[in-house]
């Protein structure tokens, strides 16, 4: 047996160092095995994925994109330009915040709270608290407990040790005054009261279309200022741009403007560059993207430095950041997947450095989330602290090539959207103009027809549903105020959800849900991959596959397709066999009564066949259409 040296542990000491061009060379190898013949030099592109914002993403990252780790001054917005090259990323808790704006790690756990009955409110206020929640976060006025409610909501809560936060929308500045009035009738220090009283004007602009009055935020900020030390009286809400469809970078942007935008109301109105920065906290968005949500995160507190730094603020330019998982990617239909993504999001999140973290519940969108969704929501965050160990460490992906490429690519991006907002006369003035509404629905638009053709699918709903799930109820959830004007709530599963709402309501009318009959064609071998392919993407729309385990041909289709119940047909198989029996096929079931013939593949021509459906094809619309000509209501 052969001893190893005592060499320090140097395990790769004897291997030859690969070269990218090598690497390069494998991978077109195993790109030419599936049919695809890319030049080597090419390689890596071909595996590209892109972003929004003009971004993409390389299947492979090494020390050169990084430029030695931190790139140049001229090529970065958080320092300036032309000052030579960068050091490294830095420590945690200092200037630019890249790595935190906290020296070690960990967050806050934030439950939300949107319950209208205060009495009910307090029972989950107080579940969440007595077991892992370290904050709250509470709906307040039209879409939560009513401002004279607040103080039974918050009955048996110790004010001086669990942080409250407001979100008021138009009530903001009775419920903070009610807030404060609870505080001192409860004998609450002034220094103690921690939280954030969540007036946020332009935010509610943008979800309402209404004017802009910061008077009332800018009194509230005086306020704290001058008697509350621990309170913050503004919130920063990303999530109105968010939810009407803004990228990563438009989120960024949006949030910059509108934070330059409350500076220049708050030092308007006397407080210091210094004192105004420490009355924001900043909401977003982290989504099953972990990776963007962890730049996302450290562009944000990147840029914000770099704001604060020039206006003035030196080391009060630390962003306190509250993230939230994104309502956006929820889904109504198998919401329990819902489960799988808020943990991704919250370990992004976390990784990405929040100082507090909201986990949706899996029911959010349903409406009023359960206890058991709510115990959920909360042991997410703690079993990522407590049991993965997700706190003890700042910043852990600090310093991963592809980390810090991604986080300087995105810092670019969302500082011109930010640029391109300050032209346009800063955040008011872009939410009056329509501005920033053209441009966020730009970019939905275009996310849209991702969806729509499954190019970014959403498991349970456009890929993998399940037509025999029981529907989970939940009690309705009051909607925060939105004017006409206002900015759009976007779900990426919005047109699937319309699709099988029809499909349901044709069940509850009928007795059955509309069908289609896959007829496979050939071994298994030749049909299964189709087969699966047709019967998911049906199903997207509420339209029942049906099919015989035994492949027919135009002999027999005839009699399986009577025995489907279905009114319309799809040929599931490869393309060596639809030369062969396509058109055969087809005219039988045209003959057997088949109002509409589909074809699982590429297009092609095949008489008889009707219409094609493939990997990237319209399914939105092809499952709308479906549904029109096979009589199911809209």
């Amino acid at each position: 047996m052969t001893v190893l040296p005592d060499d320090g542990l140097s395990l790769a000491a004897e291997f030859p160092d690969a070269t990218h061009d090598q690497w390069q060379s494998l991978v077109a190898a195993v790109l030419r095995k599936s049919g695809k013949d890319v030049p080597e030099t090419a390689a890596d592109d071909a595996l590209a994925t892109t972003l929004e914002d003009g971004l993409s993403v390389r299947p492979l990252y090494t020390a050169r994109d990084t430029g030695g780790g931190a790139g140049t001054d001229a090529a970065d917005p958080a320092r300036g330009a032309g000052r030579g090259p960068l050091p490294g990323p830095g420590y945690p808790g200092f200037p630019p915040f890249v790595r935190g704006s906290r020296p070690v790690g960990g967050w806050d756990v934030r439950q939300q709270h949107r319950l209208p009955e205060p009495g009910r409110a307090n029972e989950a206020v107080l579940a969440d608290l007595e077991n892992g929640v370290t904050s709250l976060w509470l709906a307040v006025g039209g879409a939560g407990v009513p401002v004279s409610g607040l103080a039974q909501a918050l009955e048996g809560v110790y004010l001086d040790l669990a942080p409250v936060v407001l979100d008021a929308g138009r009530e903001s500045d009775a419920a903070a005054r009610e807030l404060l009035r609870l505080y001192e009738e409860r004998g609450v220090a002034r220094e103690a009261a921690r939280g954030n009283l969540g007036a946020d004007p332009l935010g509610l602009a943008a979800r309402t279309g209404g004017p802009v009055d910061p008077a009332d935020a800018v009194e509230l900020a005086r306020l704290c200022h001058e008697s509350h030390p621990g309170l913050r009286a503004l919130t920063v809400d990303a999530l109105p741009y968010h939810e009407a469809g803004a990228s990563a970078a438009q989120e960024l942007g949006a949030s910059l403007a509108t934070g330059v935008a409350y500076l220049r109301y708050l030092t308007g109105a006397g407080l210091s560059v210094e004192a105004a920065c420490r009355q924001l906290e900043f909401r977003y968005a982290a989504t099953a993207d972990q990776f963007l949500t962890v730049a996302k995160l450290r562009v944000a507190r990147r840029l914000w430095a770099r704001v604060a730094e020039a206006c003035g603020a030196g080391d009060a330019g630390g962003q306190l950041q509250h993230v939230v998982t994104s309502p956006v990617m929820m889904t109504r239909r198998d919401p329990y997947v819902n489960m799988l993504r808020v943990t991704i999001a919250c370990l992004g999140a976390g990784v990405g450095g929040a100082d507090a973290v909201t986990v949706l519940p899996f029911d959010h969108e349903l409406g009023l989330p359960d206890a058991f969704a709510r115990r959920i929501a909360r042991n997410t965050s703690t079993i990522l602290l407590e049991e993965s160990h997700l706190g003890r460490v700042a910043d852990p992906a600090g310093g991963s090539w592809y980390v810090e490429r991604l986080t300087d690519e995105l810092a670019h991006a969302a500082w011109e959207f930010f640029q391109e907002l300050e032209r346009a006369g800063g955040q008011e003035a872009a939410l009056g103009s329509g501005l920033v509404g053209e441009r966020l629905a730009a970019t939905w638009e275009k996310r849209r027809r991702g969806l729509a053709r499954r190019r970014e699918p959403v498991t349970g709903v456009s890929e993998f549903p399940n037509l025999g799930e029981k529907p989970v109820h939940r009690e309705p959830s009051a909607q925060p105020p939105r004017n006409e004007g206002g900015l759009p709530r976007v779900r990426r599963d919005e047109e699937y959800e319309a699709l099988r709402a029809r499909s349901d309501a044709h069940l509850a009318a009928t007795g059955a849900r509309p069908r289609v009959f896959l007829a496979a064609l050939g071994p298994a071998s030749a049909h299964t991959a189709r087969l699966t392919f047709a019967s998911n993407l049906f199903q997207a729309g509420g339209v029942e596959p049906v099919h015989d385990p035994v492949p027919v041909d135009a002999a027999t289709v005839a009699e399986a397709f009577a025995r489907s119940g279905a009114d319309i047909a799809c040929l599931c198989s490869g393309d060596a066999l639809y030369e062969e029996q396509a058109e055969a096929v087809a005219a039988a079931l045209k003959e057997a009564g088949a109002s509409r013939v589909f074809l699982a593949g590429r297009p092609a021509e095949h008489a008889g066949v009707d219409e094609y459906v493939f990997a990237g094809c319209d399914a939105v619309a092809v499952l709308s259409s479906t549904l029109d000509r096979m009589g199911v209501a809209a």
